[in-house]
């Protein structure tokens, strides 16, 4: 029997709809190279190596080797003391009343100054560590958004990878279909700008990945050509219980790095006022004198604050200003985490619906739609342009979940960074697929 070509392109196109579920599905593992590292083993990786966290650990090792100096005592001074009655004529040693030998001299702070600068040093060594955290987190965050923003793509060029292959074949099936007389031109027209616009897309994936990559590899410290590997699965995360707010507030890296300005502002504040109060000083001399015994002088006296309007008072009153400065600032950093905690809080439900609403309506319903589509096509029914536009309704769907579980992962990972680490991501599971 002879087999027409329009009989041909029906059952290419037939047989293309029935590879279609198992092409679009994922791309084979190991088409795009060996898988990426855990996004919890990069976030590890980048907290080692970073050189941002490299310079705040040693800005916090200085402040604390400056602890114990801020509460020393100054050095005491050494002189030596010439007493000489008939001077310039050397008389030590022939009149019992001119000497010579050494003086120390101990300056002495008024008592609580130097517990008070060890207390302000101790402080301003808390900050510095306080800021040390609010960076890892913000570190961990940026480590974990950018592997989702390259999951998304990921999981986009997958989708576009068998897309392409399909739209190859749908080309080539409607090119028959029009030799044959049996469609129009504008069918194979439509299916070859459709192979376009894939090909021009998967171009820009590329150029958009490269740019994250690059980004990812600068926080790792390395090469920003270094390759990534493909990110095929999220880590599913968890939340605690809302309300968050409360939490956010008990949590925030920043809330602490403003609580601990606050305390080393009050600091400040004690040394300031101590500062007002006369330093002490006391001295012994030995006074040598030939043939005649030694002589013995003690010494012990205070500063005179003539000038305590000028110096102290002034500084007392910036340490002041600083420190109601550091609690409107505290005040200003809690409602910002209770203003963050709300918003994510906002996020999150939007991503966890949006989700649920991908794999239970949108991503069979563009199924149902691209198979009613197909039958009518193949029936003589149906158009080419339903076929394409089904095809790619279907497409973008696929493409759309990848994003909102890279939103849902994003907003997470700004959750962490505010609330901090405890419940975190489950490795062993993936997300909506």
């Amino acid at each position: 029997m002879e087999t027409r070509p329009e009989h041909l392109s029906v059952l290419l196109l037939t047989a293309l709809w029935l590879a279609a579920p198992a092409m679009a599905q994922a791309v084979a593992p190991g088409r795009d190279g060996p898988p990426a590292p855990p996004v919890e083993e990069l976030v590890a990786a980048t907290l080692e190596r970073s050189p941002s966290v490299a310079a705040a650990r040693a800005r916090l090792a200085a402040a604390r080797e400056m602890i114990a100096p801020a509460g020393a005592l100054p050095n005491p001074m050494v002189e030596i003391m010439l007493t000489d009655v008939a001077f310039p004529r050397y008389t030590v040693g022939t009149d019992e009343m001119s000497m010579i030998g050494p003086e120390v001299r101990q300056d002495i702070p008024y008592p609580g100054k130097r517990r008070a600068a060890r207390d302000a040093a101790r402080a301003d060594s808390e900050v510095r560590g306080a800021d040390l955290e609010l960076l890892r987190r913000m570190l961990a965050a940026e480590v974990r958004t950018i592997y989702a923003r390259v999951y998304a793509l990921d999981r986009e060029r997958q989708a576009l990878g068998a897309a392409a292959e399909l739209l190859d074949m749908l080309s080539a099936t409607a090119a028959s279909r029009y030799a044959a007389g049996a469609a129009e031109q504008e069918a194979v027209i439509k299916a070859q700008l459709e192979v376009s616009r894939v090909g021009e897309r998967l171009d820009d994936l590329g150029a958009e990945r490269a740019a994250l990559v690059a980004a990812l590899n600068r926080l790792l410290d390395r090469s920003g050509a270094e390759p990534l590997g493909t990110v095929s699965v999220l880590p599913a995360p968890s939340v605690p219980p809302q309300p968050w707010e409360v939490l956010a507030v008990a949590s925030s890296a920043e809330v602490a790095v403003r609580q601990a300005a606050v305390t080393a502002a009050e600091r400040r504040v004690d040394t300031a006022r101590l500062d007002a109060k006369p330093n002490l000083f006391a001295g012994t001399a030995v006074g040598l004198r030939g043939r005649y015994d030694p002589a013995v002088t003690l010494r012990f006296g205070a500063e005179l604050p003539l000038w305590r309007a000028e110096r102290q008072r002034p500084m007392v009153r910036s340490s002041e200003l600083e420190l109601e400065m550091a609690r409107a600032e505290l005040r200003d950093a809690e409602a910002t985490a209770r203003s963050q905690a709300a918003r994510l809080a906002a996020e999150w439900g939007r991503a966890e619906r949006q989700i649920t609403r991908y794999a239970q309506a949108i991503l069979p319903q563009t199924s149902a739609a691209v198979d009613a589509a197909r039958s009518s096509y193949l029936a003589g029914r149906g158009d080419f342009s339903t076929v394409i536009e089904d095809f790619g309704s279907w497409l973008d769907a696929r493409t759309a979940l990848a994003s909102r579980e890279a939103d849902r992962f994003a907003v997470w990972a700004e959750l962490q960074a505010l609330l901090g680490e405890p419940g975190g991501a489950d490795d062993s599971t993936g997300g909506v697929q």
